[in-house]
């Protein structure tokens, strides 16, 4: 009612209508509150299938097995990857610096994830029109991808990657995380850590880098491949300009800095040059895995220190390489490698080598054209001249490659050649005015070649082969050839053991030995078939005399001679008849070597090893081979023996070693047919033994004896190996003494009026001298009467030579 105030009208507020945008607003913030509880749970998701970081805290990668030679210069490695564990405090500054400046400018100061640097780098990518032209990955970020993950593109493994990297930061500190990564990330030619991506580009130690050389090496992670110096220099070349702007933008260097880097020429290590002494080091891998399993050798990082002495075996592989071509040429030509239609080929062709052509080097050429006195031919982007005179030995042309086959002879090097004629030439003279070569071909034979310290035991060089990558089988170590002659010594040093002495008289002359068992015959004879009557033991092991040398076994007894090769070192199984005293059996070349070394060492034997110390990655000494040198034979034998051995070098057939002028001693040893031609002999300090011949046992082609095909290869390596050596005689035991004696009775001289025969000082062990004077001279009559010669014997193999 009007004017009654117990009536009041409450109006209600009007009610608002939704606008689009509250809407929105609580839509927006429904489905962030359900995509963060997503994101949250794809997270936790993920976490809780994260590897452990115990890894990183106990960080023990695959590490590389080194193998030193004896100055402790690395000569080969076992890895599955290539890599030296570094600290950090011993990798380079510079070296860190361009890691960082290239791949994680901020690294110091982000947590794991560069914030500022995924919106840098995402706002370049839009600039370049959505192209990835930058990344954003941290270095924790490649290291927990390294470490941890797969390398697939996919969303899931870029979220583990984040999360990783965020908990290792988290867990460890940034130079830990450094250090790792320095020494876990791959460089390119198989190597891993920065430690061995050093060596493998410069052969250098971490610590020698320049900072031209650790800029090069921090711009190759990204991609090793692409920024190869040996696949693109000029690519290369301009990564490592690129580095070092950026390590001049951070600060790291100054201006002047960057310019004398650039300016700096890099000299980088060839692949494959670090390849040294292949058969030496696989012998060395087998042993190592015999005794600590294929898992320590190759990712345990052991350090191992061996015998081998480097500029030995760099000579032995030059004498070997240049011996075997040597035969091979006398064999004769076996023709071109191919002929190609010169209108198909492109002249020139590309450069053969960023490297400089040097004298000596050995390639392949294309026959241009026949001049007057030479082929032209075609070498990469080049020519050369191959002179007629310069190819002689091609004179001699075989249809196949069996030396013994009958070949051509052709009048004419003119006709062994024709245009398009692909050929293996060497570099004669790479003169300015035209590089002149020689005609050159692969050879197929194969031998081996060990040097021993008889003294110590310690192999100092071994080639096992012409080419590691043709053949890995180890004929200095696994090979077993007849030795021929060779082993002669072992059958004399048996007669010097028995009280006769290199006077001693013994009949070179025919004999037969029948075998009543099978009805057979055997007929020795010598190199030549010629004969030489009574001959003093010293000559007929000087001369290789075959006859005297079967009739000595006989004396001796087969029984005795096998008794004392087993004595100073012969393992492999021998005939127990008379063949024996030809070499029919089959030995090793170093089995045979180190017992020439027994004898050159004074009857002592040091047993042959290569490895002189192991440790583990930590330093620790795993194994340690000391000299343990015991007297085999007695001094006197030996002596006698080896001086018997220096006559072969002396009056012998071993005379071409005369030019080594210091005291030597050796033998040769040529099998029936010339299958195997050998030559053991040394020094005090020093015995080599070479043999060489075909693997599948055919003929090295006529007259190709020991003296001829092996010895020449013994003579280049001693002459150059011998120079690191003191000159050491062979020591004279006390118990030798001297007695002039009848040349042709081996008794003392005759002091009868009128004789007229001149007596000679000859060599005996005290107790063994002759006490009577020789009245006449024997002959063949007599000898027979002194020393009879049972009929019957056992059956062996035709002639040895030399």
């Amino acid at each position: 009612m009007p004017g009654d105030d117990r009536f009041v009208e409450i109006q209600q507020p009007s009610r608002r209508p939704w606008r689009w945008w509250h809407i929105t607003l609580l839509t927006l913030c429904a489905l962030g509150i359900v995509g963060v509880t997503a994101a949250a749970g794809v997270i936790w998701h993920l976490a809780q299938d994260l590897p452990p970081l115990d890894l990183l805290q106990g960080y023990q990668p695959s590490l590389v097995t080194t193998v030193y030679a004896d100055d402790r210069q690395p000569i080969g490695q076992f890895f599955i990857e290539r890599r030296t564990l570094t600290p950090l405090d011993r990798i380079p500054k510079t070296l860190t610096q361009a890691v960082i400046a290239t791949e994680d400018v901020r690294f110091f100061e982000h947590p794991g994830l560069d914030y500022i640097g995924i919106l840098r780098a995402a706002w370049t990518n839009i600039r370049h029109g959505g192209k990835k032209v930058e990344g954003a990955s941290t270095i924790t970020q490649q290291l927990a991808r390294s470490l941890f993950l797969s390398a697939e593109r996919s969303y899931d493994r870029k979220l583990r990657e984040l999360i990783l990297a965020y908990k290792m930061e988290a867990v460890s500190t940034k130079e830990q995380i450094l250090e790792t990564y320095l020494n876990q990330i791959y460089f390119g030619q198989g190597s891993y850590g920065v430690a061995s991506a050093a060596q493998s580009y410069f052969g250098k130690e971490i610590e020698k880098l320049t900072l031209a050389e650790s800029a090069f090496l921090g711009g190759l992670p990204k991609s090793p491949s692409r920024f190869s110096p040996f696949t693109n220099y000029e690519r290369a070349k301009k990564r490592q300009e690129h580095v070092l702007s950026r390590m001049e933008e951070a600060g790291f260097i100054s201006v002047a800095e960057r310019d004398a880097a650039i300016a700096e020429e890099l000299k980088f290590r060839r692949p494959g040059s670090e390849h040294v002494a292949p058969y030496f080091v696989e012998h060395v891998r087998q042993q190592l895995v015999a005794k600590y399993g294929e898992s320590m050798v190759y990712k345990g990082g052991l350090q191992i220190f061996t015998t081998l002495n480097l500029e030995m075996q760099r000579a032995a592989e030059s004498a070997f390489l240049a011996g075997v071509r040597d035969l091979d040429k006398r064999q004769g030509w076996r023709g071109p490698k191919k002929t190609v239609d010169l209108a198909t080929v492109q002249i020139p062709g590309a450069p053969l080598s960023d490297q400089p052509i040097k004298a000596g080097d050995f390639l392949d050429g294309i026959v241009l054209k026949q001049a007057k006195d030479h082929y032209v031919v075609q070498l990469g982007d080049q020519t050369a001249k191959l002179l007629f005179d310069d190819m002689a030995w091609a004179k001699r042309v075989l249809k196949g490659t069996d030396p013994t086959q009958d070949a051509v002879m052709v009048p004419d090097v003119k006709k062994t050649l024709r245009p398009g004629d692909v050929i293996e030439v060497s570099v004669k003279k790479p003169a300015k005015d035209g590089m002149q070569l020689t005609l050159e071909q692969t050879p197929l034979v194969e031998g081996g070649l060990i040097a021993v310290d008889p003294r110590t035991g310690a192999i100092r060089a071994m080639v096992g082969g012409y080419d590691f990558s043709r053949s890995e089988y180890n004929r200095a170590i696994q090979a077993r050839r007849q030795p021929g002659s060779a082993f002669k010594p072992v059958i004399y040093a048996t007669a010097m053991a028995q009280g006769m002495s290199p006077a001693t008289q013994i009949l070179d002359a025919p004999v037969v030995y029948e075998q009543e068992a099978d009805d057979k015959i055997w007929k020795p004879e010598n190199y030549g078939r010629k004969f030489h009557g009574m001959v003093t033991l010293r000559d007929a092991l000087a001369h290789s005399h075959n006859l005297a040398t079967v009739r000595l076994l006989d004396k001796v007894g087969v029984k005795n001679v096998i008794e004392f090769a087993r004595t100073v070192g012969v393992t492999s199984p021998l005939p127990a008849d008379l063949s024996l005293g030809l070499g029919s059996s089959s030995i090793g070349l170093l089995e045979l070597t180190s017992v020439y070394g027994v004898f050159l060492n004074k009857g002592t034997r040091a047993e042959p090893f290569v490895i002189k110390m192991a440790k583990d990655s930590t330093g620790k000494t795993l194994e340690t081979t000391e000299d343990q040198p015991h007297e085999l034979i007695a001094k006197e034998t030996a002596y006698l023996i080896t001086n018997m051995m220096e006559d072969v070098i002396q009056k012998g057939t071993g005379q071409a070693a005369k030019v080594i002028d210091r005291p030597i001693a050796g033998k040769t040893g040529t099998t029936n047919e010339y299958i195997n031609a050998w030559f053991i002999g040394g020094a005090p300090n020093l015995v080599t033994g070479v043999y060489v011949g075909f693997d599948d046992r055919r003929p090295l082609g006529e007259s190709e004896t020991g003296a001829r095909s092996a010895l020449p290869i013994w003579i280049q390596f001693m002459k150059e190996a011998l120079l690191q050596l003191p000159v050491v005689p062979f020591e004279i035991p006390e118990g030798i003494t001297y007695v002039k004696v009848d040349p042709t009775t081996g008794l003392l001289e005759s002091e009868q009026e009128g004789d007229g025969e001149k007596g000679s000082v000859e060599l005996f062990a005290r107790g063994s001298e002759p006490t009577q004077s020789a009245a006449r001279r024997l002959g063949p009559t007599d000898f027979y009467k002194l020393d009879q010669i049972p009929e019957g014997g056992p059956v062996g193999e035709g002639m040895t030579s030399p």
